[in-house]
């Protein structure tokens, strides 16, 4: 059985007795409400107060604390934002409970920042920091010290910053500490996913692109890479790749920084560049070890890249990613590198661009009037459009005006052609003639259709 609350039955019960009593409603027949209740909560006295305070007859449905704070953290996240219900650090398990109601969130980091008078917890939601609670400055030095030591970090260091791990069978966090004017902020990023249920087919990925990308990803040699910004899913894509091909057969090394997905059945390496385990000094021991697939969690330099391209020429098939604009800019960031063309046309199976688009909250999104003044100066729409939708906000979405997230791909495969372009270097004019998406114009299309905003789109209009 799951907890569900319906619309209808929320404000039968309000945001902070829901958070304090942890409670949530289910339904009021004849007079008796029935409500889901935290386990632990589920006390002869709590349920008198509870009757006192709501006047009903009442039915206690107990659940596990962290059923009920994902029901919390879904059902009433805005009264908790807007109570920025100051941070109780007084129980043991405070730590854990953050992490978890941000696991609940789909956060992918935790911020803790303090400043002159204050401090606070934000969340990074869809890509977004969004804040979540306010810290009583007095209280702030006892949560880094906690941290320091869940973290195995040294509590007596405030100059300079660290790096440490709190792992355990619920969580796996990559902690940082970094001084700052008034105090020392924390990031923890939430990792240690488990990467087997990632599939390919619910990446976003059109048909005709998921068909070229498969053929690539089934030769036996080359390079595949991954472009895009930090935070646009690269990671994400590369191991819904290893999963697919993920068999007792094959031989998979991946070297990362962090790592940030499991997957049994292949074989990972943290970078640690401070005792000289870099991508490249990796890459060369890989070689020795018989590999079939090797994962390179970036491109960062020449000797990194060049390597890749010995390794592919060997007969190894090669993924790794690499910060580019988009996928015909990643050959020329490899030719930048110091790369030869003629490698590249050689080796590179297919080039892949891609970005994260928040989408617009069904419930509270506006229509407003499509203006060619507010898209960026020199851009030409791909087609006419008179209306398109905006951000507003509400309690479903968190007052962001957006939930959730969807990709979108520009996939080039590396055909006879295209080889022979990269080789004379005329490969932007090959393109131009193409009936070719880019990544704007996939953006355009999502605009267009009413998924996502023009504030969304507007910096993949301006880069590319």
């Amino acid at each position: 059985m799951e907890i569900v609350v319906r619309q209808e039955e929320r404000h039968l019960i309000s945001g902070n007795m829901a958070n304090h009593y942890r409670v949530l409603p289910k339904k009021l027949d004849s007079g008796i409400l029935s409500v889901y209740i935290d386990e632990k909560n589920n006390t002869v006295d709590i349920q008198d107060e509870l009757r006192l305070l709501l006047g009903h007859e009442m039915l206690f449905m107990p659940f596990s604390g962290n059923e009920i704070e994902k029901a919390l953290a879904i059902h009433y996240r805005q009264e908790r934002v807007s109570n920025s219900g100051q941070l109780s650090i007084d129980k043991g398990d405070f730590l854990d409970s953050l992490v978890q109601e941000a696991i609940s969130l789909k956060s992918s980091d935790i911020h803790f920042e303090v400043y002159e008078d204050s401090a606070r917890v934000r969340f990074r939601i869809d890509g977004h920091l969004i804040e979540r609670y306010k810290i009583n400055r007095e209280n702030y030095l006892e949560i880094v010290n906690k941290i320091k030591i869940r973290s195995k970090l040294n509590i007596t260091e405030k100059r300079l910053p660290q790096d440490g791990r709190i792992t355990n069978d619920k969580f796996d966090i990559r902690v940082s500490i970094l001084p700052t004017l008034f105090g020392e902020k924390i990031v923890m990023r939430l990792l240690g996913q488990d990467a087997s249920n990632i599939s390919l087919n619910a990446l976003g990925l059109e048909d005709e692109e998921l068909q070229r990308y498969l053929e690539a990803v089934k030769k036996p040699n080359g390079i595949l890479l991954i472009s895009g910004p930090t935070g646009s899913g690269k990671t994400t894509t590369l191991y819904a790749t290893l999963s697919l091909l993920n068999d007792s057969k094959r031989n998979i090394v991946t070297v990362e920084d962090p790592i940030e997905y499991t997957l049994k059945g292949i074989n990972q390496v943290q970078l640690k560049e401070d005792i000289g385990l870099t991508f490249a000094s990796a890459l060369k021991s890989f070689l020795r070890q018989d590999p079939d697939i090797i994962m390179l969690g970036e491109i960062r330099d020449s000797e990194t890249a060049l390597m890749a391209i010995r390794a592919s020429l060997t007969g190894h098939l090669v993924l790794s990613t690499i910060h580019t604009n988009s996928a015909l800019g990643t050959i020329s960031r490899l030719i930048d590198m110091g790369v030869p063309s003629y490698l590249i046309a050689e080796t590179l199976n297919l080039s892949v661009a891609q970005r994260l688009l928040r989408k617009l909250c069904p419930d509270c999104k506006e229509e407003v009037d499509c203006n060619v003044r507010d898209f960026p100066a020199g851009y030409e729409l791909p087609y006419e459009v008179t209306k398109i939708y905006k951000a507003s906000g509400c309690n479903q979405c968190y007052h962001t005006g957006y939930k959730g997230r969807r990709a979108i791909y520009e996939v080039i495969k590396i055909d006879h052609n295209i080889a022979l372009a990269i080789k004379d270097n005329s490969i932007d004019k090959l393109y131009k003639g193409k009936n070719h998406k880019s990544l704007p114009d996939k953006a355009f299309d999502i605009l267009a259709e009413g998924e996502t905003s023009l504030e969304e789109i507007y910096s993949i209009l301006i880069n590319i």
